[in-house]
């Protein structure tokens, strides 16, 4: 269901570089729940969450600012975000996120839904492990349990590399599941062949992939599939340009900009309405260390695109399957 809009009320305007003054919407009144609701499982999450990987380095890869972060995850928290997601491997030299999440939210709320991911590695130096086998799941779910200070993790989703087989791995969350260890499943970077695999073996809640506005189209009818099984599509990088993985960096489209214009907004924070819009099923989890960041992109919750507007970002869309 679609919670009502709140008006954005206010606008502040931030430097993105020099003599480059960007106008961002902000407002007090606007929360995260104006972008609606869905459920993972029994579990209601407003639809524009937080993702936790930029909150331990800064983009030069220096450390964050702790108390900085801590004061980010709590705002966030005041603006009615309701889904986190982390992982035990989004950690730099000085901070790890789920320390920082357990530092910043705990006693957590009795509505905060905390996603967290297995499958991936990585040593003491930061550097990537092979892929976890089944029999060491266990090991990175009770990792994170006692990085979030938590007996239960409220969503794991198992990520996978290639197109092979994931029963295995997946049985083995299943096995934790029954066990009590964490609540619902979720799957990250898979092919609808492999979410149609994890669905024999126990229910999915979620599917977190890449995609955003010109970024991975081919994953338009998988979104759509989807919201047929009931089934939230959760993307990553859903604000980058080129930048991917380094953030929102890189060239703008020119639509993209126009559009921002006409409404008053950030190329961003169009970027999140256009994502929202794809689907009710679709949950949004933009990551930022910077609070005036953070403030942008859930006033974005409020922001609605016209169809003349989804019309003239459709070019740029298609132009990601060059």
């Amino acid at each position: 269901m679609v919670q009502p809009v709140t008006e954005p009320t206010a606008l502040a305007t931030t430097t993105a570089e020099p003599g480059d003054t960007l106008v961002i919407m902000t407002s007090e009144a606007t929360t995260a729940a104006a972008a609606g609701t869905w459920t993972l499982g029994d579990l209601t999450v407003n639809r524009i969450g937080f993702g936790a990987m930029r909150l331990t380095a800064n983009a030069d890869g220096g450390a964050s600012d702790r108390d900085r972060a801590i004061a980010v995850l709590r705002r966030a928290v005041e603006l009615g975000v309701n889904h986190i997601d982390t992982a035990a491997f989004y950690f730099s030299a000085r901070r790890s996120a789920n320390e920082l999440i357990n530092r910043a939210l705990a006693p957590y709320p009795d509505d905060l839904v905390i996603v967290t991911k297995v499958g991936p590695g990585r040593d003491p130096s930061g550097q990537w492990l092979p892929m976890a086998r089944p029999e060491q799941l266990r090991g990175q779910v009770e990792e994170n349990l006692r990085q979030l200070g938590r007996d239960h993790l409220d969503v794991v989703n198992l990520r996978v590399y290639g197109p092979e087989p994931l029963a295995e791995h997946f049985g083995a969350l299943a096995e934790l599941r029954d066990a009590g260890l964490i609540r619902h499943l979720g799957v990250s970077a898979v092919r609808p062949e492999q979410l149609a695999e994890a669905r024999t073996i126990a229910p999915v809640v979620c599917v977190q992939n890449s995609y955003g506005l010109g970024y991975r189209p081919q994953h338009d009818e998988f979104l759509r599939s989807c919201g047929q099984l009931g089934i939230a599509f959760v993307p990553f990088f859903s604000i980058a340009t080129t930048g991917r993985e380094a953030g929102a960096g890189g060239g703008e489209a020119d639509e993209v900009l126009a559009v921002a214009r006409d409404h008053g907004v950030s190329a961003a924070q169009v970027r999140l309405a256009w994502t929202l819009q794809r689907g009710p099923n679709v949950l949004a989890i933009p990551g930022t260390g910077n609070p005036d960041h953070l403030a942008a992109n859930v006033a974005a919750a409020a922001l609605r695109l016209t169809a003349e507007d989804l019309a003239r970002l459709e070019p740029v869309h298609q132009r990601g399957k060059s």
